[in-house]
This record gives C-alpha cells, structure tokens and sequence, in this order.
C-alpha cells in the first residue's frame, strides 16, 4: 500500500533539504580573502548609486529627506532570490554627518541580509539606500549588529511623480528607498541584519577598525573616500 505525501509535507521537506545543504557550503566552500581593491569597487558602485537616485525623477521625496538625514547607508546591490527559501543580501557603506562641523565621515563597511520561508521563485537586485534619521539610528550603526524593525524603527520612504516628503514617517529611525528595474519602494527591509564587515574595513583603512574608530575616535582616512563624500555633501546641501 503506497503512502501518499501532502503537499504541506513534501513542502516541509523541502526546505529541511536547502537548509541542510545551505549549512554544509560553509564547512566546503572556504571563504574568499575581500582585498582593498574590492572595498574601493564597493565605495565608487555606492557613488553611483547615489548619483542615480538622485537624478531619478520619481525620487524627489528623496531628495527632500536626504537633506535632513543623520548618515546614509548605500547598497549598490541588494540581491533577493530564492526557491523555497527566500533571502536577500548585500554589501553597502554608511556615512555620518558630524553634529559639530556637519563634515561627512566614512565610509564604514557593513552588510545587510535577511530570510524568510515561503513559496518564492525568482530573483531581484535592487539599489538601496536608507537614510538614517535620528540618534539611534546612527548609534545603532555604531554597534557590530542590529535588527531593522526591532532594534530600530524603518518605514518605506515615499517615491513616485505625485509623492512629497510630507508623507514621509518622520517617527522611524530608518527611511528606506530602493530601485529595483524601474520598480521603486518595492522590497522589504522590517527583519533584515546589519552588521559591520571587519574585514572590509581592515582591507580598506589598512589595519583593525571598528566604527567607533572611524567616526567617533576618527583614527582612519582614505583620499579614495572622497569621491562618495562629495557626492554626499552635494546631495545634502543643494
């Protein structure tokens, strides 16, 4: 007598099979050394992607709430893909605007990425950037890991022709703004991990760092930073 399975089941299945197998790649895919080439690709991709949204006609509210940001987190490419088990990821830099002389420093090197279980096929890389709007978004930057949505507070920001800055939910810590293909505001942050890249920022600044030491101590500099820095400025200030 043959048993038959319930989808529910073979669903279950299923992701007990890519989980497994997504934990096993660690132990025999050895992970690759990150070089200061890489990092100096990821701060000049983050210009760009600065650049584009700013001169993206659907992003005024953007440009707008820019101006009024603590620091800016920008991932050049956040990439959301999965069959079964839905993840996203990416690489990003974050800047922080100094509440004595209004300079921008950084780039400090972080990752963001998060999960989530469901029937998904399909893939997407959008350009993110979140525009961190109080002290404890800032501060929560400064620490090794935090939760968005938990830890502090995110709201989609505004985009499109007819949208304005004052529909914006000034109350979150975090605004997000991302362009995936012509869509806009379309992915989902609530839940996703940031968390420091020690290893960029070594290969970067040429020794250990911590965010501390970039922007509250200011230890480290690197000329090719200048780039994205006046890239911010500019975004900022006209």
């Amino acid at each position: 007598m043959s048993t038959k399975i319930r989808p529910s089941g073979l669903i279950n299945m299923l992701v007990i099979m890519v989980l497994s197998i997504a934990m096993l790649i660690p132990l025999a895919v050895p992970a690759a050394a990150v070089d200061k080439d890489q990092a100096t690709q990821l701060v000049e991709k983050a210009k760009f992607t600065l650049e584009n949204m700013m001169n993206d006609d659907k992003m005024g509210p953007f440009r707008d709430l820019v101006k009024k940001a603590q620091g800016v987190f920008i991932v050049p490419q956040l990439l959301k893909g999965a069959f079964i088990v839905g993840a996203s990821g990416g690489s990003g830099v974050f800047l922080t605007r100094d509440e004595k002389t209004g300079e921008w420093i950084g780039p400090a090197f972080y990752t963001i990425g998060g999960a989530s279980f469901g029937l998904q096929i399909g893939g997407e890389a959008s350009e993110v950037i979140l525009l961190i709007m109080t002290d404890r978004g800032v501060t929560s930057m400064l620490g090794s890991s935090f939760k968005l949505g938990a830890d502090v507070g995110i709201a989609a920001g505004p985009v499109g022709m007819g949208a304005s800055a004052a529909t914006a939910n000034l109350s979150a810590d975090i605004l997000s703004f991302s362009r995936s293909k012509g869509l806009y505001g379309g992915i989902s942050l609530e839940g996703a991990v940031v968390a420091t890249r020690g290893d960029w920022n070594e290969a970067y600044y040429g020794k250990r760092v911590t965010p501390q030491d970039i922007f509250v101590r200011r230890d480290v500099t690197n000329q090719q930073a200048m780039g994205l820095i006046e890239a911010v400025e500019k975004a900022v200030c006209c």
